[in-house]
């Protein structure tokens, strides 16, 4: 069994910076790639940015140069550094990974940039 457990959302004003971060329990963490989501009200959930096992980083072009994710394996988390912020980045944030054949998903942690 996975939890995953974000917190760090907020309101912040427009040019503000947040930082999410994501607990995982499970000693699998080391060994999954982890992803940030998110979803606007009335919008679908968007991959927001993705870092593997090793490292490596994908990002949607939305927030490319803004935000930066990493992780911390020997805590366990997954960190989201969000500069620059936007009012169109206002959403519900979700940490997640997937262990065949489950999505796993944590509860979410709302942002709201104000104009």
């Amino acid at each position: 069994q996975v939890q995953l457990v974000e917190s760090g959302g907020g309101l912040v004003q427009t040019g503000g910076s947040l930082t999410l971060s994501c607990a995982a329990s499970g000693s699998i963490f080391s060994i999954n790639a982890m992803d940030w989501y998110r979803q606007a009200p009335g919008k679908q959930r968007e991959l927001v940015a993705a870092i593997s096992n090793a490292g490596s980083t994908n990002y949607a072009a939305s927030v490319k140069g803004r935000f930066t994710v990493s992780r911390d394996n020997a805590k366990n988390t997954v960190h989201l550094q969000m500069n620059s912020l936007k009012p169109e980045d206002t959403a519900v944030y979700y940490c997640h990974t997937f262990i065949w054949p489950i999505n796993y998903w944590g509860q979410g942690t709302q942002v709201t940039v104000s104009s």
